[in-house]
């Protein structure tokens, strides 16, 4: 049978860094084939070059035994190539239909609008056609990309990290359509850093390892130990266990409503909670039902909303985020670039973007910026040339590694962290917990918001769910199982005033 896919020493250098090193391997029709690495490993350099964003510097691509060219993604998509990527292609001015319509024979927009609702309402990805891009967590911009891929009927699907916003309901939905789309003769292209899921539906996997293929292997053969061994060269960091008690109370919140904010998904409903020093809460639920309002209200980007907020017993809603940040709260937001860093800046800079106490007179000395950076590149392992290195070319691992390193660095009192490790490797991952953990073990308050279940049953001593801008009482991890957790994801739990 001739390959759907052939790749045939693919190398792909930027600078003195090569990103693919002679990567060979095939695709058959209907297979679905996985790519596993480290952040930084060169999976997606590699499915941008199917793809036709990067050109390779040497090597051949095949599609269906024909050697090619691939110069842009419209001639990909003309070959029957979809792709969703990690960082997402959507203008965002336009409404989710006109996105989607862009990457479409020309169609009435009621047409795909239509035919919109109907996959998401098959695969349940919960998304409005009529809703402009700007106003949308990322979360639901992902939601709009596997859309916007199923409606071309590709014969080569590529997905990165695909599933990272999708409750475990729908990633098995997900999963059974790609399965069917296989069975139809589909070739899928799969990344992801859960093992767990490459484990149940590739029946191939190449494993790549600092730009090189390592090996290509039955994952069904494998256990994730031994995919973490051939990914990072050795096992994962163990998670540290934390089982000490929670002190005072650190930041309380009673009463935050929103409802009268313009758009739905900035609603919030009448939300209490408590949050204690040495202790790590959870915040479980699909992306977009609160959960950035949330976050924007705690952190001081939104001010005076009805409620109360307190920071150690003192009332800061009216305070933003730079005072609440010299009282000891910092935040790691979900959206990397233009949110948490600055694509165009150099790392140095970024890395005192939020460091205040480093400023005088609104200056910070180039040599103690660029010292603050190296710490922070060696203390997380940071994949980068050093600290003069621009942010936005950063993968998207390695700079939620820097965010993440920067804001762990300061020594927070409290730590505000939205989706801690999406897109991050199964190491890079273990070792973002454990810093978290090592923060609540000397004594600061932590609030996670992820759509990882496993990561917030690993690391939370208490979890909530948030579903249409209500949050759910709390429960301990050990007394929930994840799928009744997927049922409190749409609003069906215990209806309780409970306040922990």
């Amino acid at each position: 049978m001739t390959p759907r896919l052939s790749l045939e020493n693919i190398t792909r250098r930027f600078g003195e860094t090569v990103a693919n090193d002679a990567i060979s391997f095939d695709v058959m029709p209907g297979e679905i084939f996985a790519v596993l690495g480290e952040n930084g490993a060169g999976k997606s350099t590699l499915m941008k070059i199917v793809y036709g964003v990067v050109r390779p510097d040497a090597g051949r691509i095949a599609i269906d035994g024909r050697a090619l060219e691939i110069d842009s993604p419209a001639q990909a998509r003309s070959l029957g190539i979809a792709m969703v990527f990690q960082h997402f292609a959507l203008f965002e001015s336009l409404t989710l239909a006109e996105n989607v319509a862009l990457g479409l024979p020309p169609a009435p927009l009621a047409q795909v609008s239509a035919r919109m609702i109907e996959l998401s309402q098959r695969y349940d990805l919960e998304i409005d056609p009529a809703k402009r891009v700007h106003d949308l967590s990322v979360g639901e911009r992902q939601r709009v990309e596997i859309l916007r891929a199923l409606m071309s009927s590709p014969r080569l699907l590529i997905l990165d990290e695909p599933t990272s916003v999708l409750k475990p309901q729908a990633i098995e939905r997900l999963f059974v359509t790609l399965e069917r789309l296989a069975a139809d003769g589909v070739s899928i292209l799969f990344i992801s850093h859960k093992l767990d899921e490459i484990r149940r539906l590739a029946q191939r996997c190449a494993v790549l390892r600092a730009g090189r293929l390592i090996a290509i292997v039955d994952p069904r053969l494998e256990s994730e130990s031994s995919l973490a061994r051939l990914m990072i060269g050795a096992d994962p960091p163990a998670i540290a266990l934390h089982d000490s008690p929670a002190g005072a109370s650190a930041l309380s919140v009673r009463g935050l409503d929103t409802t009268d904010a313009a758009e739905r998904e900035r609603w919030l409903h009448d939300l209490s909670f408590e949050l204690h020093c040495g202790e790590i809460v959870g915040i479980a639920g699909v992306s977009g039902n609160g959960q950035a309002a949330l976050m924007a209200a705690l952190s001081g980007e939104w001010t005076g909303v009805k409620g109360a907020i307190r920071l150690f017993g003192e009332d800061v809603n009216a305070l933003p985020t730079l005072e609440r940040r010299r009282r000891g709260l910092r935040y790691v937001p979900e959206e990397r670039l233009g949110h948490g860093a600055v694509a165009g800046l150099p790392l140095r800079d970024n890395a005192v973007l939020t460091r205040d106490e480093l400023r005088s007179g609104g200056l910070v000395h180039v040599g103690q910026a660029r010292r603050l950076t190296r710490q922070l590149i060696e203390r997380f392992a940071i994949k980068v040339s050093g600290p003069d290195a621009a942010a936005g070319g950063l993968s998207g691992g390695n700079l939620q590694k820097f965010i993440v390193a920067r804001e762990v660095e300061a020594r927070p009192r409290v730590l505000l962290v939205n989706q801690p490790t999406w897109g991050v490797d199964v190491g890079a991952a273990a070792a973002i917990r454990n810093e978290v953990i090592a923060l609540r073990k000397a004594g600061s308050a932590i609030l996670v918001i992820s759509e990882d279940l496993d990561e917030l049953f690993e690391l939370c001593d208490r979890l909530f769910v948030m579903s249409k801008g209500r949050l759910s009482p709390s429960v301990r991890p050990g007394e929930i199982g994840v799928q009744e957790i997927g049922r409190w994801m749409s609003g069906l739990w215990p209806r309780a005033e409970v306040v922990a």
